[in-house]
């Protein structure tokens, strides 16, 4: 009744354009880049102003109907799966870049801009947006900030929080709240902070202001082959342990280089193990001494091989197959599952063994391509849906995966954010104190709790029901919710 209350009030207040009732046109909206579980939404609203966006908070807020902010739909952990009796307000026609500030190196832009499109916008000028996901060529910027993205270049250069100035944000009730800006860091609480990785249970991002940077007069990209990925580990912290912070550390194992070679012919030597691709930039000398001391640290450490690439189309070859490979990874199986969490660098080693214990207790193969550098892993396991069971040994394997982070002092999640997919393990990375305070601070935003609800952070009825199923048995992440 509120849902149909709420697309009356909204087909008075917008353009017919705006808004998808018909189920076939709403079925594209069922889920984001986690597809194994997914929802017909009740509405879809597209607006195309800040003003439109008020409007439709408002009306939610008197209807009391759930809202689901939505980007490109690329997230990978289901936070823009919609809800059955709700509405996703997506944002991809918000597209425009309002104000390129090359006196503050800075950019103002709304949240359906894309990643890549920042950019080309001010390529022209020298300048560059630092984080780079995977999806950089379709994934958008008010997405980044919600899921708090990082990318190939993360090591050096910061996710996305990092590079962020300010945004502007539209609560539930009503609230415009302006939070940092192109002027500096403001005093008191850092909310900008809290806003990145939000997932969108806050607010609205409306407006983001994002900080550009000069691009680096030389670049060089070293191509490091290893014949055990133990030995590729240790390479990754001893670079660090120099002192060395490249631009991009990037791992991928044996699986992962013959899919991507096979994909992208990016020149990477089919048996190897393991390689690491290391990117390194800065004035010329300094590039110099630096690639030899990440030189001298790969052949300590055994590497079988090494390729510089100095030339832009020799660099660009490289960074092809790593950028491609998740999609390259998609031609061995019918369906994979990307897992996101994050270890402390000297746990590289174990915990990739773990994984590979894992894939052979549950028959199922794992191409491991992640960011090294900061310990960012990506497993992606490989499964079929048409196999009965197959789903949900994923799911199981997937979960475990995420405590072992945890386990080694790590983190459930990276940057694809934690949505549906994480929430049992958020129970076996935070104790009940702190998931009362998350919900403390979302109800400061979100009193009515009717943005985004469920993603995030879990109940603590749930955390207690997952320890009583003995979650660190592998209870599967989606258990009880629908499947496709």
């Amino acid at each position: 009744m509120a849902l149909a209350k709420l697309q009356k009030q909204l087909t008075s207040l917008l353009p017919r354009r705006c808004l998808i009732t018909d189920p076939a046109a709403l079925k594209p909206y069922e889920c984001d880049g986690l597809t194994a579980v997914r929802e017909i939404p009740g509405l879809v609203v597209l607006p195309e102003s800040e003003t439109q966006i008020k409007q439709i908070l408002a009306a939610c807020l008197e209807q009391q109907v759930a809202v689901v902010p939505r980007g490109a739909g690329t997230g990978l952990s289901g936070g823009a799966r919609p809800i059955a009796d709700g509405v996703v307000i997506g944002l991809s026609r918000l597209n425009k870049i309002l104000e390129i500030d090359l006196d503050n190196m800075a950019a103002r832009v709304q949240p359906g801009v894309r990643n890549l499109a920042i950019t080309e916008a001010v390529a022209e000028h020298g300048l560059y947006y630092a984080p780079d996901p995977s999806s950089q060529i379709a994934c958008s910027i008010g997405g980044n900030v919600a899921e708090n993205a990082g990318g190939v270049h993360c090591l050096k250069y910061g996710l996305t929080v990092h590079n962020i100035l300010g945004v502007k944000l539209q609560t539930i009730e009503g609230d415009e709240l302006l939070l940092g800006g192109p002027g500096g860091d403001p005093e008191g609480y850092d909310l900008l902070a809290l806003t990145c990785g939000s997932e969108g249970m806050l607010g609205v991002v409306t407006e983001i202001w994002v900080k550009l940077l000069p691009q680096p007069p030389v670049k060089q990209v070293l191509l490091m082959a290893f014949e055990q990925v133990s030995r590729a580990a240790e390479s990754v912290s001893a670079i660090i342990a120099s002192g060395l912070i490249p631009a991009g550390l990037e791992m991928m194992d044996e699986l992962a280089i013959e899919a991507a070679e096979a994909f992208v012919h990016a020149g990477y030597p089919l048996g190897a193990k393991a390689i690491l691709l290391c990117e390194l930039d800065g004035v010329a000398e300094e590039v110099a001494a630096d690639a030899e001391l990440v030189k001298r640290i790969a052949q300590a450490h055994e590497a079988i091989s090494l390729v510089s690439a100095e030339a832009p189309a020799d660099q660009a070859r490289l960074w092809a197959g790593r950028k491609a490979a998740f999609p390259a990874v998609g031609r061995l199986s019918p369906d994979y599952y990307c897992m996101d969490g994050t270890i402390p660098r000297h746990q590289l080693a174990t915990v990739l063994e773990q994984i590979n214990q894992l894939s052979d207790h549950y028959g199922l193969r794992v191409a491991n391509v992640f960011h090294a550098g900061d310990g960012n892993l990506h497993p992606l396991i490989l499964y079929d849906a048409n196999v009965p069971g197959e789903l949900e040994k994923a799911e199981l394997m997937g979960g475990r995966i995420l405590e072992i982070c945890v386990e080694a002092g790590g983190t459930v999640t990276g940057e694809h954010g934690v949505g549906i997919e994480k929430l049992d393990q958020m129970c076996a990375q935070f104790a009940d104190p702190e998931l009362e305070q998350f919900f403390r601070v979302k109800a400061v935003f979100d009193p009515p709790g009717l943005l985004n609800p469920g993603k995030g952070v879990p109940t603590l009825a749930r955390c207690a029901e997952v320890g009583g199923m003995h979650v660190h048995g592998g209870r599967a992440p989606f258990a009880g919710l629908e499947r496709f």
